[in-house]
């Protein structure tokens, strides 16, 4: 058992270190509203987590082998909202008031800054093949469903640990001058890359329900 939770965590870390929707989330909030708003972020992506692989222990991969449509609703509503969160960066970056973009994201609160988090990993269809393949792997194995369980709270800390450090290490004295002088910059190419990525979701929602 031992030996399997170490190979597949290795995988997830490397997974969770690796650009994606949960690091820019969580460095957008660091760089805008501060060190406490990024770490309720990653609190939410660590909740995500544990959510996950409790669906992953009850037989994830059965309800999506059964009903694959479902993978493809999650294209699109994870794609909606990463193009939601792009839409404000892009839109906040074009009004060009830095004023205004403080006002905003320093009015961010605790619950908004979690549920900012617990979507993004929760709408995120790579998170859910991530945890098909991890279910995959452990139950193949011959762990039982309790033991899979059990693999949610290690990756929850190895996000907490991973995500925390971008939030800390964005949120330092030097990263919010660089933003205050950059801001407008740091704004628009997280509201392309958000973009961009709900925007890719939303294409391949859309080829996979193509005839």
């Amino acid at each position: 058992m031992l030996q399997s939770f170490v190979v597949v965590w290795l995988g997830v870390v490397a997974a969770q270190a690796s650009p994606g929707p949960n690091m820019f989330a969580v460095i957008e909030t660091a760089l805008g509203c501060g060190r406490r708003a990024a770490l309720l972020v990653v609190a939410g992506i660590a909740s995500g987590t544990l959510v996950w692989s409790m669906l992953a222990s009850l037989g994830l991969g059965a309800v999506f082998a059964s009903m694959p449509a479902l993978l493809s609703v999650l294209k699109f509503a994870g794609g909606g909202y990463l193009c939601y969160m792009g839409f404000r960066g892009l839109r906040a970056a074009w009004r060009g008031s830095e004023a205004t973009l403080r006002a905003e994201t320093r009015a961010l609160t605790a619950g908004a800054a979690w549920r900012r988090g617990f979507l993004v990993v929760m709408t995120n269809p790579k998170a859910v093949l991530m945890w098909l393949a991890i279910a995959t792997f452990l139950f193949g194995t011959g762990l039982t469903g309790p033991q899979v369980l059990a693999f949610g709270p290690v990756v929850a800390v190895s996000a907490m640990v991973i995500y925390g450090f971008y939030g800390w290490i964005f949120s330092t004295q030097l990263a919010s001058r660089g933003y205050a002088r950059f801001w407008r910059w740091i704004e628009g190419a997280f509201g392309a890359a958000f973009g961009t990525l709900g925007a890719t979701l939303i294409v391949s929602g859309v080829r996979d329900i193509r005839p």
